[in-house]
């Protein structure tokens, strides 16, 4: 299918998007929060098995390591990161985790992460999962619940990290659930949600629905020279300002507290027909560089989209030229549906 008919499945039925090279991390025993909540910028130690949040690691100066979902669970947590996130984000586990504390496993290679996104994830998860449909619409953003069904689990490798959980992600604009299960279920898994009305989604397919969303990718819009204010981690909920000390806190709390950064991430719209590449410059009218793209996409319901890091006093409405070897473009800062700059 094209992803112009893939985008049109979000409307009746479901996308699927096979993650599973995510990295999945355990962090076991009663320390398991008291440890990582000095690592990350949320406030872990308020979450409730079955919680969960987005949230940040940084380097010593208050840059973007990684950025990671945290899930609470009954033995400990269980944290999520990109691939490209990852390599960071495991050195930091290793330096600052004290295995005689807290134990740490790296399952990534035992478990799988199906997300489904449209119109009809919920149902077809509720299919999957076992957990009743309206129990999954009331769930919060990165709530999540262990499939009802042992059957499910019961051909799995059985072994400490056997276990299937669903989980609600504000990822996208269109409603979103990621499932979360043993490696060895992938095939079985991805056959009976395709034969429960599913269809496969593309990369670029997702590219363009969380540019829709305003959602950044680490690696991609920002990297470990990104300050968290400067990628609106503030806005996405992802920094407590009222929790104790963590790694990086000192730039955080005094850019909140006493200053400002000097740039943002933006979504904004080209108006060209093909999408600008990856680092084009971005200039005002007097020929000032005021920024940088950073990631595109067409979508067929906005447009030509992307995100863009700007300069603070670039408004939104605000007309830019993005320049590259070869080429240049008109854009537009723009608001999204939610009325968010991203």
């Amino acid at each position: 299918m094209s992803m112009s008919a893939d985008y049109a499945v979000l409307q009746s039925a479901a996308v699927l998007f096979d993650r599973s090279d995510r990295m999945r991390m355990r962090i076991l025993g009663a320390k398991a929060a008291e440890l990582i909540t000095g690592l990350v910028t949320n406030d872990v130690l308020s979450l409730q098995p079955g919680d969960g949040q987005y949230a940040a690691a940084l380097t010593p100066k208050g840059k973007i390591l990684a950025d990671l979902n945290i899930f609470a669970m009954e033995d400990g947590l269980l944290l999520d990161t990109s691939a490209r996130a990852a390599p960071g984000l495991r050195e930091m586990i290793r330096k600052f985790v004290n295995p005689r504390v807290a134990v740490y496993r790296d399952i990534t290679e035992k478990t799988a992460d199906i997300t489904l996104a449209g119109n009809g994830a919920r149902l077809i998860a509720s299919r999957m999962s076992g957990v009743p449909g309206e129990t999954l619409g009331a769930l919060p953003a990165f709530a999540h619940l262990r499939f009802r069904s042992d059957d499910i689990l019961a051909t799995a490798p059985d072994d400490d990290d056997r276990f299937a959980m669903v989980t609600r992600m504000p990822d996208l604009d269109t409603e979103c659930y990621s499932l979360i299960f043993p490696a060895a279920l992938r095939e079985e898994f991805t056959r009976s949600l395709l034969r429960f009305g599913a269809v496969h989604g593309s990369p670029a397919l997702w590219q363009t629905l969380r540019i829709e969303a305003g959602r950044p990718e680490w690696g991609a819009d920002m990297n470990d020279s990104t300050l968290p204010q400067e990628a609106n981690f503030d806005e996405l909920g992802a920094i407590s300002y009222t929790k104790g000390c963590y790694v990086g806190q000192e730039t955080v709390a005094r850019i909140h507290f006493r200053g400002h950064v000097n740039r943002f991430l933006r979504k904004v719209k080209f108006l060209c027909g093909a999408p600008p590449p990856s680092g084009a410059q971005l200039v005002d009218d007097d020929g000032q560089p005021v920024g940088e793209l950073r990631s595109t996409a067409i979508s067929p319901r906005q447009g030509g989209i992307g995100i863009a890091m700007v300069r603070r006093e670039v408004a939104v409405g605000t007309s830019l030229e993005a320049k590259w070897e070869g080429g240049s473009c008109t854009v537009q800062v723009t608001a999204n549906e939610k009325g968010a700059t991203i």
